[in-house]
């Protein structure tokens, strides 16, 4: 039978028996080359989506205001989702430089990875950190670091009045406009940890006495970006700025809050505490997704993602067809998802509220995705 879900069973629980197959089976199924990071082809990315943000700038400050009524208030829009779409792929990169996945130089992931995040506003060494760790982690209730589900008893006071169409409808819209930023600024839906965590500061609890001057650094480039951002508003106006950066990179923000949490939310993967989690079982505590022409944008990283949980240093060109290479060997434990992403979010959405034990697993340390408060 294989593991990859029918859009008529999507809900098949994921096998939680240990792991039939060892990560070392898994990796000679690859053929070797998708092992290969090639410098030349990775800047060939970077190149093409920053010749792409070029371009779609350039058409909107140039002709926009050209456009008569309405198609003029119809173009921005349509600038803001493409802009923000090539920003998504820009994230993949500097996402796959936190990995060392970019190119054989580690020297040159971290200048490029913190160059790209840095221009997106995100902290490149301070959530490589923390990244890293869930990867270390993932599928763990007590340490994985983001995505975190609760359990019922830790459900706060006003979830029952949010468990109707309206609270759905309000829960949905706030996660997608202040789920990153709300991840990254104070630790929203991450680990719980016994003092304050944020990923600008370098003496959070997630990180240890030798990265904090990297968050340091993290930290100063986001600062002189803000200063060069500031300086453009002075030159251009703020308007112009919101319009041309920074609405595309709320919809980029917005994007990724979808993405990570479709392939990190699911009713049919477990998650695990420390009785019964190991590192292969929480690696494939995750979803593959297809976003269809978009995955062109996003370079594969929703509908390869299994694959890399397990090897992550696999550059996005080659990761397609090392998925390909390894389903058959998954089997089952391949968990993988065709619905349409914008029924999937709001299925997943009402399904996924808290994790709790299921009559047959009561003794056991893992727990499933339920809704019924």
């Amino acid at each position: 039978m294989s593991g990859a879900m029918t859009k008529t069973d999507q809900r098949r629980r994921a096998p939680v028996s240990k792991a039939p197959f060892t990560v070392g089976e898994l990796k000679k199924a690859i053929p070797p080359h998708c092992f290969q990071r090639s410098l030349v082809r990775s800047f060939y990315y970077v190149v093409k989506d920053i010749t792409l943000l070029y371009v779609f700038s350039y058409i909107a400050n140039t002709y926009f205001h050209l456009l008569p009524y309405p198609y003029y208030y119809l173009a921005w829009p349509i600038y803001w989702i493409a802009q923000g779409s090539v920003l998504t792929g820009i994230w993949v990169i500097a996402h796959e430089c936190t990995h060392h996945g970019f190119s054989n130089y580690q020297w040159v992931d971290d200048t490029v990875g913190f160059i790209l995040y840095t221009i997106i506003f995100v902290p490149y060494f301070s959530w490589k950190y923390s990244h890293r760790r869930h990867h270390s982690n993932a599928g763990s209730l007590e340490y994985d670091e983001v995505y975190v589900p609760r359990l019922k008893s830790e459900l706060r006071w006003f979830s029952k009045y949010l468990n109707n169409l309206p609270g759905r409808v309000y829960a949905f819209i706030t996660t997608l406009n202040v789920g990153w930023q709300s991840y990254l600024g104070f630790n929203a839906s991450g680990r719980q940890y016994d003092k304050f965590t944020s990923h600008y500061n370098p003496y959070s609890p997630m990180y240890n006495d030798r990265e904090r001057l990297a968050v340091y650094i993290s930290d100063l480039g986001l600062l002189a970006f803000a200063y060069v951002l500031y300086r453009i508003a002075l030159a251009q106006g703020l308007v112009w700025l919101v319009c041309m950066y920074g609405v595309p990179l709320q919809v980029q923000n917005m994007l990724v809050v979808l993405l990570t949490l479709l392939n990190h939310t699911h009713a049919s993967v477990p998650h695990y505490d420390s009785s019964e989690w190991d590192w292969i079982r929480g690696a494939l505590c995750t979803v593959d997704r297809d976003f269809g022409v978009l995955n062109l944008f996003f370079h594969d990283v929703t509908n390869t993602h299994v694959l890399h949980h397990l090897f992550t240093t696999i550059p996005h060109y080659h990761a397609v067809e090392a998925t390909k290479a390894v389903k058959p060997l998954l089997g089952e434990y391949y968990q993988f998802d065709g619905t349409p992403f914008y029924k999937a979010i709001w299925r997943d959405l009402n399904d996924c509220i808290y994790v709790e034990k299921l009559e047959e697993y009561k003794d056991r340390g893992i727990f499933w995705y339920n809704n019924k408060l």
